[in-house]
């Protein structure tokens, strides 16, 4: 049988962590994750859009991986 995986995918926007995004910041998100189970796949660059104006802020989405029981 197969393996089965779930997926969480976590928005990252600069003022979430605390002003700009540095590789400190994400890899501490990254480990709190890891700590639970969860395995990188994939970063993406997005633009995520502010909840007032038009205007977007850089951030990234990290897509997690982890084997379910």
């Amino acid at each position: 049988m197969a393996g089965r995986y779930e997926y969480k995918v976590v928005e990252l926007r600069e003022g979430l962590l605390g002003g700009k995004m540095s590789g400190d910041k994400l890899e501490k998100v990254l480990n709190e994750h890891a700590r639970e189970g969860w395995q990188l796949k994939a970063i993406t660059a997005v633009e995520v859009k502010g909840r007032m104006g038009p205007g977007g802020v850089e951030g990234i989405l990290v897509t997690l991986e982890r084997a379910t029981a």
